[in-house]
């Protein structure tokens, strides 16, 4: 176990070192969040309504673009890992004496580690816009820390996706299947009720809305974007992510270890 660990953490230190060579990746991967948070602060912001005397709407959209953010995680995990298997990496990994497992562990925990640089740059960029949350130090980083470890569940799925396609091109686009439905199908943005009713049962219990849900509640606010049923979801927020990252993890870490273990071994 102690060298499956340290062989992991070898391959995290590789991707961080490959951000310093390039560090165009971390300036692009931190400059799209920002962007969301100016488009629907200032574009979309003025038209949506929080119900809540006093409430502005960037205070429910920052939760918002937080969790879209973390999710979008398996989307360089993905493309990552398409790109190492285009390059024979993955046939060098192999004929060295290092753990299967650690590829795919390093590989997922650097790219959660990235998400504590993304995340510190959009909280500056949604204080600057007048964000506030007032739950207290401990709330906040505790939501913070629910947003790491929802991008490390996340990145599992984007591991997967990307050992099981030919191409970086093609593990692009299969993340943004994939995702977009998750984000835009959500309380995130704005409220579900104006939705079509199946819809609204969907939004209730896609993962994203009860993330979404969970970090507003720490971050001092109440979920008022739409619960459709009233839900075990939309009442135990909190809970529901907790459960929901464990179920990610749960089906994808052993699916994505699998694959790996397959392709490695052709």
């Amino acid at each position: 176990m102690s060298h499956a660990i340290s062989d992991a953490l070898v391959v995290t230190k590789r991707q961080w070192l490959q951000l310093i060579r390039v560090p165009e990746v971390l300036i692009f991967s931190t400059i799209q969040p920002v962007m969301f948070v100016l488009l629907f602060r200032y574009v979309f912001g003025g038209s949506i309504s929080t119900g809540i005397p006093g409430v502005d709407y960037v205070q429910l959209l920052m939760p918002g673009i937080f969790v879209q953010t973390v999710a979008f995680t398996l989307a360089g995990t993905a493309v990552g890992l398409a790109e190492d298997m285009q390059k024979g990496l993955i046939d060098r990994f192999r004929s060295l004496p290092i753990s299967r497992g650690a590829v795919v562990f390093g590989r997922a925990l650097g790219d959660g580690l990235l998400n504590i640089v993304v995340l510190f740059v959009m909280g500056l960029a949604g204080f600057l816009v007048g964000w506030r949350p007032d739950s207290g130090l401990f709330k906040v980083m505790l939501g913070f820390i629910f947003l790491l470890f929802f991008g490390f569940a996340m990145a599992w799925i984007g591991i997967l996706i990307g050992l099981s396609v030919r191409s970086a091109r093609v593990a692009n686009a299969a993340v943004f299947i994939a995702v977009f439905p998750l984000t835009f199908l959500s309380n995130a943005f704005a409220p579900t009720t104006g939705m079509p009713k199946p819809l609204q049962y969907f939004a209730e219990w896609n993962p994203v809305s009860t993330m979404v849900a969970a970090c507003r509640e720490l971050f001092g606010l109440q979920n008022i974007f739409g619960v459709t049923a009233n839900s075990w979801p939309s009442q135990n927020p909190l809970e529901m992510s907790l459960v929901y990252m464990v179920l990610l993890m749960a089906i994808f870490v052993p699916l994505s270890i699998r694959k790996y273990v397959n392709v490695a071994s052709k």
